[in-house]
C-alpha cells in the first residue's frame, strides 16, 4: 500500500464514464492521485472528467490518463507496472444491456474476459493491491426480489452473463491467490452524467425536449419492468468504502426500493408539468428478447458493515435528472450540446 512519502494511488478502468467520472472526483477530493485508462479514439469521450483536469505539467497535478484497452492484456502490465496503484477500480464494460444481445462476442470479450486481464495484469505486475470489480443487479435476473448478497443467481442476457463471469473469476483470484479482490453488486445507478441510450436518461431528456416543444414523442419498450434505482454519486463512496475494510467481502449497493419504468415515466414528465401517456408510445425493438421483471436490492450488510447507505431513491432521482436536462438543454439553447468537442486539454 502507499507509503508515508507518496499520495494513495488509485488506477480507474472506464474513468470517462458516469460511474468512473464521480469516482475520481471523490477520489481527488480525498486527495489520492488518481490514473485512469482510456481507449484510442479519433474523437474525444472525456466531457464527464474534462472539470477535474490540471496539466499535467504542474506540480499539484494529481490525474492522469493513459491509453489501454481491457483487451490488451500486455498493455495492462506495463501499466500497473508503472503506475503501481494502491487500488484499481475495473469499472470498464460493455454495459448496455439491451446492446449485449446483438452484440454478445464483444460483450463476453470486454464485460468478462477483460475482467481476468485485468486481475492477470496485478498479478503479473506483482503489485500490493486491492482491486474492485464493477458486478450488477443483472446477475439476479430472473430470482425474484428482495435480492441480497445469498441469493442465487439467474442472468438473462450476455451482458449479465458476461458480469457473472467477472463475478466468479474475481472471487477466485480472492481465493486463490489470496488478492484483496471485491465485487460490488450494484444495483441501478443513474445520474445526469448517465449515457443518453439508458432508460432513465432517455426519459427525462425526452421531458426536457417535450417540454421545450421541440420533440412529440417518446418511444419505449417494456414499462411494467421494476428497478430499484439510486443515485450514481452516492454509489461510488460505497466502492471506495469496500476497498478500506479490513476483509474482502462482495456487497450489494442498493436504495431498497423499486419503482416501474411506468412510474419513472409518471414521475419525470409531471414534474415538468407534462402527462406522459400523451407522449409516449410503443415500440417493441426495445424490448429484450428474455426480461428481468424486478430487481430490488437488500443493502442492509452494506449499511451494517460499511456505514453505507443510499439517500437519494428513484423518485427523488427522477426529479433531479429531468432538472439537470431541463438547464443543459436551456444552456445550449434549446438543442443538446454536442457531445463530440474538442476539450480545453490537451492529451496524455
Amino acid at each position: 500500500m502507499a507509503s508515508p512519502d507518496r499520495l494513495k494511488r488509485a488506477l480507474i478502468t472506464g474513468i470517462t464514464g458516469q460511474d468512473g467520472s464521480y469516482l475520481a472526483e471523490l477520489l481527488l477530493a480525498k486527495g489520492y492521485e488518481v490514473h485512469g485508462l482510456i481507449r484510442r479514439a479519433s474523437t474525444f469521450n472525456t466531457h464527464r472528467i474534462d472539470h477535474l483536469y490540471v496539466d499535467p505539467h504542474e506540480p499539484d497535478a494529481r490525474l492522469f490518463l493513459h491509453y489501454g484497452d481491457l483487451s490488451d492484456g500486455a498493455r495492462l502490465v506495463t501499466l500497473l507496472s508503472e503506475i503501481r496503484p494502491d487500488e484499481v477500480y475495473n469499472l470498464a464494460a460493455q454495459s448496455h444491456v439491451r446492446v449485449s444481445f446483438d452484440e454478445p462476442e464483444h460483450t463476453a470479450d470486454t464485460t468478462g474476459t477483460g475482467t481476468v486481464r485485468m486481475l492477470e495484469a496485478v498479478r503479473l505486475a506483482g503489485i500490493d493491491t486491492r482491486f474492485y470489480q464493477a458486478s450488477s443487479s443483472e446477475l439476479y435476473g430472473a430470482m425474484p426480489p428482495p435480492q441480497s448478497e445469498t441469493t442465487p443467481f439467474h442472468p438473462r442476457s450476455p451482458y449479465a452473463a458476461a458480469k457473472l463471469y467477472s463475478y466468479w473469476i474475481t472471487r477466485n483470484y480472492r481465493e486463490a491467490y489470496g488478492m484483496f479482490a471485491v465485487n460490488g453488486i450494484l444495483f441501478n445507478h443513474e445520474s445526469p452524467r448517465r449515457g443518453e441510450t439508458f432508460v432513465t436518461r432517455k426519459i427525462t431528456r425526452a421531458v426536457a425536449a417535450i417540454a421545450a416543444g421541440t420533440q412529440q414523442h417518446l418511444y419505449m419498450g417494456n414499462l411494467d419492468a421494476v428497478r430499484d434505482w439510486g443515485y450514481a454519486a452516492e454509489y461510488v463512496e460505497g466502492m471506495w468504502r469496500m476497498l478500506q475494510a479490513d476483509e474482502p467481502e462482495d456487497f450489494v449497493l442498493a436504495t431498497g426500493l423499486g419503482i416501474t419504468v411506468r412510474e419513472f415515466l409518471e414521475i419525470s414528465f409531471g414534474h415538468a408539468g407534462l402527462d406522459w401517456e400523451e407522449h409516449v408510445r410503443f415500440d417493441e425493438r426495445y424490448l429484450r428478447p428474455s426480461e428481468v421483471d424486478a430487481l430490488i436490492g437488500d443493502p442492509s450488510k452494506a449499511a451494517d458493515k460499511l456505514g453505507w447507505t443510499a439517500t437519494v431513491d428513484g423518485r427523488a432521482l427522477a426529479r433531479l435528472m429531468v432538472d439537470a436536462d431541463i438547464a443543459a438543454l436551456e444552456h445550449a439553447g434549446g438543442g443538446w450540446i454536442d457531445r463530440v468537442h474538442l476539450p480545453s486539454w490537451g492529451r496524455p
